[in-house]
């Protein structure tokens, strides 16, 4: 699997999103992608509880630990490369996530448009 190149939705070097809990497709801490990420695994998401339950209300449940794959489960201020199309269905319905924009990978521009990105930015006040 080849990386696109690591750059941000701002046009910079991609920013680490986490390493704990260590996330990324590539379980490599940043929200990297590549042709095989079909899930594009791509916008760094500050967990919140709001969110948590709405990703478990529409079956993805980010919340409960699961140590077959060793994930200890998410909690809310915890930050996850979150998939694109999944961030977008919050935002629709009203309860999207802050945002770290330097740790958001362009790609996602592909399915989040950058004004969406931007409405969540976690560093706007």
């Amino acid at each position: 699997m080849q990386k696109f190149p690591s750059v941000n939705v701002l046009g910079g070097v991609l920013q680490p999103c986490s390493e704990d809990p260590l996330t990324g497709f590539f379980r490599d801490g940043h929200c990297n992608s590549c042709a095989e990420d079909t899930g594009s695994h791509t916008v760094c998401a500050v967990m919140t509880a709001e969110f948590l339950a709405y990703s478990k209300y529409v079956g993805n449940d980010l919340s409960t630990p699961r140590p077959e794959y060793r994930f200890a489960g998410l909690k809310p201020g915890d930050q996850w490369c979150l998939c694109a199309a999944r961030f977008l269905q919050a935002h629709d319905e009203g309860c999207a996530p802050r945002v770290n924009l330097a740790a958001t990978h362009a790609a996602a521009l592909q399915i989040v448009p950058l004004e969406v990105l931007q409405e969540h930015d976690a560093n706007r006040t």
